[in-house]
């Protein structure tokens, strides 16, 4: 590699993924939470394993969370995910579901009432003009490629594969952080027999099936947005171990919010201190994390700085954040600094618990997506708006 040029990873792992799958089953109880009472309070997580679902945690609801409900609900998110064959260990309808689920704890109850944050912490946002998207290129890429092994598979383009798959995707860039080429892509995808070889008495996964995901999955996900990056020169490990028959939660057991770096930026950006998945938006290890990345990508969007990061930091059942800290990374433009950055910040986004909910509307089920392939860089989320821009952009003029 020549002088200053530099490679960064980032990975993804697709709904079938067995803690994507936990991450799914908890915000779907939020969803039916919300859908019922916008209200509820609900932190929520998920175990799964072989052909069993516990859930566990603290809610506070109007909704009818009755055993039958619970019971429908989780089914109906394991189907939609495709595990519906009992012979690969998990599946839909025959899985035995434990639910632990009681009420919150009051004292968290007494501070969030009056306006505050429902646990203290802090979050990051980050943003950059990569992608369209304003996502670091790694990840959106590794998103992209877990996205289409999905509706591939449902849409019975690949036949032989199932539910549970990784991608991870390196990327070259210039010694100014531009991205220079796309160097390695690494995508494993639980299959079925019907593309397994023998080879010296071992199983492998067939080169044909190989080629497949190579030509049908990879090679136009990477050339959609990025084909200038894109040469014959890209190292490829599909199924790298040889095969992948066992997977999904008989394979390995998942957790809510083990995940949390596939979720944010890829580790281009900081994770603040907690996981999303099974949180109402009084959490602001949620909420004001997605509004700090509505902040970076306004001011990316605007021009102000080719690359943002925000971080907010709050006290529980207080409503003001403790602190607001922006690096642009040496990007910003020349006539602003980021003390400026800050009083625009607060002068433009309401950062109270209050104020992030009414502005990002976050008291409706709208959480079960955000699940799986990645809470950021995604249209139809309210924190992936760029409405602030412009107004960014006039109150900056030179």
């Amino acid at each position: 590699m020549s002088s200053g040029k530099y490679l960064f990873t980032s990975e993804s792992v697709s709904m079938g993924h067995p803690d994507k799958v936990s991450d799914q089953i908890s915000d779907a109880v939020l969803d039916f939470c919300l859908q019922h009472d916008p209200a509820s309070r609900v932190a929520c997580e998920t175990l799964v394993t072989t052909d069993h679902v516990t859930l566990a945690g603290e809610i506070t609801t109007k909704a009818p969370l009755t055993r039958a409900n619970v019971d429908k609900f989780v089914r109906e998110t394991i189907r939609e995910i495709g595990y519906v064959d009992p012979n690969i260990g998990f599946a839909a309808d025959t899985c035995q579901i434990n639910n632990l689920i009681h009420s919150q704890s009051p004292d968290i109850s007494m501070g969030v009432d009056g306006g505050g944050a429902g646990d203290q912490g802090m979050m990051f946002g980050f943003a950059c003009n990569e992608t369209k998207a304003l996502m670091p290129l790694p990840i959106h890429l590794s998103h992209q490629l877990v996205n289409r092994h999905a509706a591939m598979r449902k849409s019975g383009h690949l036949k032989f594969a199932r539910p549970d798959a990784k991608s991870q995707v390196t990327v070259e860039y210039n010694a100014d952080g531009s991205p220079a080429r796309i160097h390695t892509v690494v995508l494993s995808t639980q299959h079925d027999e019907t593309v397994v070889t023998n080879k010296d008495g071992r199983e492998y996964f067939s080169d044909e099936a190989r080629k497949a995901i190579i030509k049908d999955l990879i090679l136009p996900v990477l050339r959609e947005e990025n084909a200038g990056l894109v040469d014959d020169k890209i190292i490829y490990h599909i199924n790298p171990t040889g095969c992948f028959l066992v997977g999904g939660p008989h394979g390995d057991c998942g957790l809510t919010g083990r995940k949390i770096i596939v979720d944010t930026y890829g580790g281009r950006g900081r994770h603040g201190g907690g996981a999303f998945s099974g949180k109402d938006p009084t959490k602001v290890d949620r909420s004001a994390a997605y509004m700090a990345r509505y902040v970076a990508k306004n001011i990316v969007a605007a021009g102000l700085a080719t690359q943002c990061e925000v971080q907010l930091s709050y006290a529980i059942g207080y409503p003001d954040p403790l602190s607001i800290w922006v690096s642009t990374f040496g990007t910003l433009r020349s006539d602003l600094n980021e003390n400026k950055l800050v009083d625009l910040i607060r002068e433009n986004f309401p950062l109270t618990p209050k104020g992030i909910i009414e502005t990002l509307q976050l008291r409706r089920p709208i959480y079960k997506p955000t699940a799986s392939g990645g809470h950021f860089g995604r249209d139809g989320f309210p924190w992936e708006a760029t409405d602030r821009a412009e107004r960014l952009k006039e109150q900056t003029k030179r």
